[in-house]
């Protein structure tokens, strides 16, 4: 016969697969409380078995701190993601959570830029409008700009190129009201490409400027 801790453990493993498993069906939130709330409980009861403790007491307490933890990505948060998802479709502009809890818009060069210039285009200005609105009144919300180029040209050229972008997005945020003291600008040049330069398709993804916004504490 199993010993009831073990018992216990290997309810709380299947708890959690099943909590994992049926997150298809949850927003994003109700999602990152479950999958929190199931390695909690398995983490909680492991530690309450291994230093003497009742495991299914270790479970109960894990399983409520691990819900606050995988519940980092707030509702303004996941408000924010469907508000910017609906104001930017169709445009080819990607809203993601990333895993760290972060809101992330990642923006392609037919959006964003003409080639070889720092100077944003129109339609850029349809996307960076509702973000900023998002923004103004937030004053805990941090965001970091990202440029990046593809490999076409020199690392002296894509370097000041992609930083240059990254300054171009983070003063039209500026110019609609979001504090520069929220704003950390940054370039990458060609070092972070997400296809293979090798063709046309690959480097129309690699010129991109990615927007990640964080709140305190995640």
């Amino acid at each position: 016969m199993r010993h009831p801790a073990t018992r216990t453990l290997a309810c709380m493993a299947t708890a959690a697969a099943l909590a994992t498993a049926g997150c298809a069906d949850m927003s994003e939130r109700q999602r990152g409380t479950a999958q929190g709330a199931a390695v909690g409980a398995v983490a909680g009861a492991l530690l309450g078995a291994a230093t003497g403790g009742k495991a299914g007491t270790g479970a109960v307490v894990g399983g409520a701190l691990g819900a606050v933890a995988g519940n980092l990505w707030s509702k303004r948060q996941e408000d924010r993601r469907v508000a910017l998802e609906q104001a930017t479709r169709g445009t080819g502009v990607e809203v993601s959570r990333t895993a760290d809890n972060q809101l992330k818009l990642n923006i392609p060069a037919d959006v964003s830029f003409d080639s070889d210039s720092a100077a944003i285009r129109p339609g850029m200005r349809s996307v960076l409008d509702p973000f900023a609105a998002e923004l103004r009144g937030d004053a805990g919300a941090r965001v970091r700009i990202v440029g990046h180029t593809d490999s076409t040209g020199t690392t002296a050229l894509n370097e000041p190129l992609s930083m240059a972008r990254a300054n171009s997005v983070r003063d039209y945020l500026m110019s609609r009201g979001v504090p520069g003291s929220q704003l950390q600008a940054m370039g990458r040049g060609e070092r972070e490409p997400l296809a293979d330069n090798g063709s046309e398709a690959g480097r129309a993804q690699n010129r991109r400027v990615e927007i990640f916004l964080r709140e305190p504490g995640a």
